[in-house]
């Protein structure tokens, strides 16, 4: 009972405290995604500790990016795989090899080692999936050419995070035994098999069946999410891996845009969650020693991302105007960044110091790109009328 009252109290704090820092933030015409975690860092164990049970707000944010990673995958349809890594592969790559080289030779003149300066930069390849698609309004989300070059750009993002995070997960493996090695480096393409095939023989004829009864609908998707999850983290995977299989399998069934439309309201209590876990879980005690490299590499980021995706978008011949918007609202670091740095953290490749810095980089260029793109572009999350798309 006891358990049961902390975590309702939990869950008022954060959301009590979420309505009077959103108000706040509209009325100052901020981010909400901001709001939210600025509100982690003041009631987390760092700051006012009113939410200080570290274990709650871990089980809170692995609950919400599993729950957002499934809905992510749900977006990004495999038929349109191959169109997308026909367009947009050379930029993606290109980029992704600059930013890569940007923020290696950062790491190094700060004095990280090689391994702790491969891993920051391979988290600074990825743009926000989550930010990306959330500040697009869904007109051109779904209906014009900017939303599709997003969208295809993430797509390669996320294909590339997910290896990177597959090649952590080997390295990183403490057990150091052949088998472990081997069980986690074919559980990726199992993984992949069993998603195919359940949504093919079992999700494709159960969905058409009752496709009336959207309660059933609901929980089965779910279901389907949390299945996944559990086979990824049984085969010595994340968690999070499993939910995005789910996602992009459940994504080629026509009824997915309406399971991602109807499960938008359960997207945003987790996308809550989610920031709030980041504010409040982020080790405010290196803050002093990390503050001045996390904003030196932040500030590369946020100038760097905008300036690069202009210049290849436009050589490849889309208009300055609509390439340098695409480089703006890609102009963070990712959630996937995050997963990179915690998995890293957790198998030894890096320092608690050095992914405090790693974290507060991400955290930094979260809040920059999103005041940026919330001031400058239409989103659904705009303080002016002029700007609001939903």
């Amino acid at each position: 009972m006891e358990e049961s009252h902390a975590i309702s109290h939990i869950i008022f704090l954060i959301f009590f405290g979420t309505a009077v820092l959103s108000t706040a933030a509209l009325f100052t015409r901020q981010s909400m995604l901001v709001a939210y975690i600025v509100l982690g860092a003041c009631l987390g164990p760092w700051g006012l500790k009113l939410v200080s049970n570290s274990d709650i707000i871990k089980q809170a944010g692995d609950i919400g990016i599993v729950f957002l990673l499934f809905l992510l995958g749900l977006h990004l349809q495999p038929q349109n795989l191959f169109h997308s890594l026909r367009k947009m592969s050379m930029i993606t790559l290109s980029s992704s090899f600059i930013f890569f080289a940007m923020a290696f030779v950062t790491c190094l003149a700060f004095g990280y080692d090689l391994n702790q300066s491969i891993v920051i930069a391979i988290a600074a390849i990825f743009s926000s999936t989550i930010i990306g698609l959330k500040l697009l309004p869904t007109t051109i989300l779904h209906h014009q050419h900017t939303g599709e070059l997003v969208i295809s750009i993430l797509l390669l993002q996320d294909i590339l995070a997910i290896i990177a995070i597959l090649i952590i997960q080997i390295i990183g493996d403490s057990s150091g035994t052949a088998n472990n090695l081997w069980l986690i480096a074919i559980a990726f393409p199992i993984l992949l098999t069993l998603a195919y095939l359940f949504q093919k023989y079992v999700l494709t004829f159960l969905l058409s069946r009752f496709d009336k009864i959207h309660e059933y609908i609901f929980i089965l998707s779910i279901g389907w999410c949390l299945l996944m999850a559990e086979l990824s983290g049984y085969f010595g995977l994340s968690e999070e891996i499993g939910a995005f299989i789910a996602g992009v399998a459940l994504a080629s069934n026509p009824i997915s845009f309406y399971i991602a439309e109807s499960l938008k309201p359960l997207r945003d209590f987790f996308l809550v969650l989610f920031f709030f876990s980041i504010g409040a879980s982020f080790n405010f005690g290196y803050f002093n020693q990390v503050f001045a490299s996390a904003c030196i590499l932040a500030l590369f980021t946020l100038l760097l991302k905008p300036m690069i995706f202009s210049y290849l978008l436009h050589r490849s011949g889309e208009v300055r105007s609509v390439s340098w918007e695409i480089g703006v609202r890609l102009g963070q670091m990712s959630e996937f960044s995050l997963l990179i740095i915690y998995l890293a953290q957790q198998t030894h490749l890096l320092p608690d110091a050095d992914a405090a810095m790693a974290q507060a980089t991400i955290i930094f260029t979260f809040i920059a790109s999103c005041y940026w793109t919330v001031m400058r572009y239409p989103t659904p999350l705009a303080s002016t009328d002029k700007l609001r798309r939903d």
